[in-house]
């Protein structure tokens, strides 16, 4: 009992462009730069321009820049990580083009740590057999990527409007995608909802790990991107495996919203995993402890305080000195001493908390998902370069070269586009009040999914967790009359329910332990019945999940 579209009553305003880029992550502001030659481009993000996840990257950009690194090793580490599951074809584009993607990245004015020949300082994350994590600011990457793109974005001539809630796809009569519903909050904006007339409308939303309780997450980050694609009726898929970051900082029993992040590139540094004991229980476990995928390491993590009952484990990073948390770390060193604990003298207690989603809108190469002129790219799409599990550091470069990809193919489908005979058809948005549930559900659907749709899973657990959310979809679709004011909290809370619904849909068919999906009922991996991924649409109000073996492009 899924929303089909989101409520929101007739457009009051109307913008025409020719590509609009929903997102402002290093994704939707690649794109939104390397689009604005082949047309107008107008780029719209939920809040201000640097609030979405990009900005909170710590450990850096991956890519085979070093003289004794080579795209081949990159692309087998990937494969290794994505455990069965990643599109060759797919990694093999990443690896070969990143490279190149990141030198112009730096020519658009990104300022990456040099080492003291004036190369590019490089270190290693987990998962990669080779120091090629190209970093700022020590620890402060990602804060830098974005800066320097939205230097670059004022030179560009791309209108941007802020604080817009993407609602819902406009499709003209042959199902082509024509532009965006928005929710727009800012002031001095044209507000309310409205219309974004578009050729072709490039999703850049970013994450959803506001589905969970404790996340690395910024906020905005409620899967606002797929709900969307789903009620288009795009396919999304590969959403069971859902990325828990190692080491993020414990901040207490009943810790909720955005958890402060302990970058991987510090134990790519030595810092070392211990119990309360001092033990290192990732020795043995792996054949690169600490350093091994995330998956491993979480599921080391919370096996290890399951053994012992311990709330968290502690990474122990005293033997690298001041001057190494100082000069590689400030931004860490300065969060933890906020919360009282001194890395310089004592090992940090983390835990694992959701971080990233290895699935999302389906897409080709070309960023082109199943609904034409949709495009996607970046932590929303699902490109098959991550397989069952993100490598380290990969989705910066992810978000950064299929942007390119997108931009690349544009021209060539906006010359098959008959743009002024479509405009007439577009469709208007469902009337208000219709499939919304309210805002007090987020909490619900959060607990629901923590308890029994995080690291570790079983069959009752996820079957109590899609009674709970067909519970509040039940509740949604009886109470007409006493339905949400339209407002962005309530469709915030809308898409939460569509996305956490699909995860649990496919968590429960994949019966089977891959990557990010843990089930603790089928705790082996089995190529022979599930070396293949799960898609998911939503068709008449319900969601349909079907396995389909692995194949390539």
């Amino acid at each position: 009992m899924i929303p089909r579209l989101l409520a929101a009553p007739p457009p009051g305003w109307t913008v025409d462009t020719d590509v609009v880029v929903v997102g402002s992550g290093i994704a939707g502001l690649v794109a939104a730069l390397r689009c604005r030659p082949h047309g107008r481009v107008l780029l719209v993000t939920k809040a201000l321009l640097d609030a979405g996840s990009t900005r909170w990257a710590q450990g850096g950009i991956a890519a085979a820049l070093a003289a004794d690194d080579d795209p081949a090793e990159h692309l087998a580490d990937t494969l290794a990580a994505g455990v069965g599951l990643c599109d060759e074809t797919a990694v093999r584009v990443l690896v070969t083009e990143g490279p190149d993607a990141v030198r112009r990245l730096i020519d658009l004015g990104a300022e990456f740590d040099r080492a003291p020949d004036g190369s590019i300082a490089l270190t290693r994350e987990g998962g990669h057999r080779r120091r090629r994590i190209a970093h700022a600011g020590g620890d402060a990457t990602g804060a830098e990527i974005s800066r320097a793109l939205r230097a670059a974005l004022k030179d560009a001539d791309v209108e941007v409007v802020e604080h817009a809630l993407v609602l819902d796809l406009i499709k003209d009569a042959s199902g082509r995608a024509a532009g965006v519903t928005l929710h727009v909050m800012g002031e001095g904006q044209p507000g309310g909802v409205g219309a974004v007339r578009a050729r072709a409308v490039v999703l850049a939303t970013g994450g959803l790990g506001q589905v969970f309780s404790a996340t690395t997450n910024p906020a905005v980050s409620t899967g606002d991107g797929v709900a969307l694609a789903l009620r288009a009726g795009a396919e999304v898929a590969d959403l069971e495996f859902v990325q828990f970051h190692p080491t993020v900082l414990w901040l207490g029993d009943g810790a909720r919203g955005q958890q402060p992040l302990i970058s991987e590139a510090v134990r790519g540094e030595g810092a070392h995993l211990v119990d309360a004991a001092g033990e290192r229980f990732m020795l043995g476990r792996h054949e690169l402890a600490e350093l091994a995928p995330r998956d491993v390491v979480a599921k080391g993590i919370m096996i290890r305080m399951r053994e012992t009952g311990a709330p968290h484990m502690l990474l122990d990073g005293r033997h690298l000195g001041a001057r190494t948390w100082e000069r590689r770390f400030p931004t860490i060193l300065a969060t933890c001493r906020d919360h009282g604990i001194d890395p310089v003298t004592e090992p940090i207690p983390v835990v694992p908390a959701a971080h990233y989603a290895s699935g999302g809108v389906r897409t080709d190469l070309y960023g082109r998902t199943s609904v034409p002129g949709l495009y996607a790219c970046g932590e929303v799409a699902c490109t098959g370069v991550h397989g069952a599990n993100r490598l380290a550091s990969n989705s910066l470069l992810e978000g950064l070269v299929f942007a390119e990809r997108i931009a690349a193919a544009l021209p060539a489908d906006l010359s098959a586009d008959d743009w002024a005979g479509r405009r007439a058809g577009d469709p208007q948005p469902a009337p208000a009040g219709q499939g919304l549930v309210g805002p007090r559900a987020r909490g619900e659907i959060q607990r629901i999914m923590t308890a029994y749709a995080g690291v570790l899973r079983t069959a009752d657990g996820l079957a109590a967790a899609a009674r709970g959310l067909d519970r509040l979809a039940a509740e949604a679709a009886r109470d007409r009359a006493g339905a949400p004011e339209p407002c962005a909290a309530a469709w915030e809370a809308t898409n939460l329910l569509t996305v956490a619904s699909a995860i649990v849909a496919a968590a429960r068919l994949r019966r089977e332990t891959r990557g990010s999906h843990w089930r603790e009922d089928h705790p082996d991996r089995d190529d022979g019945a599930w070396r293949g991924h799960l898609v998911t649409r939503l068709a008449d109000g319900g969601l349909t999940t079907i396995y389909e073996g692995k194949t390539t492009r």
